[in-house]
């Protein structure tokens, strides 16, 4: 019964999505812009690390689609609770859990779409990395996505207006985005900047697929990267279906 009932929330979501094609070609907009403007600036420039400037710049952007696009996910809850949709599911015998995981499952799957796009934009100016390492990264977006995703719509069943849910948001998404290194690898910056890092989960996924991209997939980021993405996606999917739980979502 969760597969069926997780089937039937993703694809009603799904629809949802594939009759929106403008948002969903928009949604990689913002990294498709950091890969043309600011990617060419890089292409000279000693990063410290193995590959090409484009294999330290497109896992970064990758992992920015899933941080940024799942993590106001929530807003489609809040907007369904203003309709009336989530009071009409109270009555129904669907699975709590199915309630969330059709909803993350459906946000993954659009983000590794868009992540399709943008790592083809990428090869077209001038990337070049091992289909696996690929592969992996977008395992890493998928992974980051549903986590993402589940903790954002635990927040907004927590919450009535959109209002609450931008400011706490942007205050956990910037400090992430800042101190991960997606934009150059914090092995750049000063000492104390590069061991503060060391204490935000995302940065393990950043490097876990900057190895992968340089087709190195025995490592200890890889290693890393792996664990944290698994607990924290344990962890996030444990409390989004905990909230529905008792929310009666």
């Amino acid at each position: 019964m969760l597969f069926q009932d997780t089937a039937l929330i993703y694809g009603r979501y799904l629809r949802q999505s594939l009759r929106s094609r403008f948002a969903l070609l928009f949604g990689v907009l913002m990294p498709l812009l950091y890969l043309l403007f600011f990617g060419p600036l890089l292409t000279d420039l000693p990063l410290g690390g193995r590959g090409s400037s484009w294999q330290m710049l497109v896992p970064g952007l990758l992992l920015q689609l899933g941080l940024f696009g799942a993590s106001f996910a929530g807003f489609s809850v809040i907007i369904e609770q203003g309709q009336g949709v989530v009071e009409r599911m109270r009555v129904t015998p669907v699975s709590r859990l199915a309630l969330l995981l059709g909803r993350v499952l459906r946000d993954a799957t659009v983000f590794v779409f868009q992540a399709v796009l943008l790592v083809l934009a990428a090869l077209a100016m001038g990337l070049r990395a091992p289909v696996p390492g690929v592969l992996i990264g977008f395992a890493f977006v998928a992974l980051l996505t549903v986590s993402l995703a589940s903790l954002s719509y635990a927040l907004a069943m927590k919450v009535r207006t959109p209002q609450e849910v931008g400011p706490a948001i942007n205050a956990m998404t910037m400090p992430m985005m800042l101190l991960s290194g997606l934009m150059l690898p914090m092995t750049l910056g000063p000492r104390w900047l590069d061991v503060l890092s060391h204490f935000v989960p995302f940065r393990y996924l950043v490097d876990a697929v900057r190895d992968a991209y340089v087709g190195s997939y025995a490592t200890a980021h890889m290693l890393y990267g792996v664990l944290v993405a698994l607990a924290f996606t344990a962890l996030a999917v444990t409390v989004g279906t905990r909230v529905f739980r008792t929310a009666g979502a």
